[in-house]
């Protein structure tokens, strides 16, 4: 996975953490997992403000 793939990256993560409410995960906390995911490689730099918002906004949709 890249940075690109916000919704294959809030898929990952809504099933990876299913009991967290993706509104209470900080920048910081949302990157590091991200990073962490199995099949996720891509420059770790990349994941700024701007992206981890869609993955957020994407996860929020995918928990609701």
């Amino acid at each position: 996975m890249k940075w690109i793939d916000v919704r294959d990256i809030a898929i990952a993560l809504s099933e990876k953490f299913p009991d967290t409410d993706p509104r209470s995960v900080r920048f910081v906390d949302l990157h590091n997992w991200v990073v962490d995911l199995d099949g996720f490689d891509d420059d770790h730099g990349h994941g700024g403000e701007k992206v981890l918002e869609a993955i957020q906004a994407t996860w929020i949709d995918e928990a609701d």
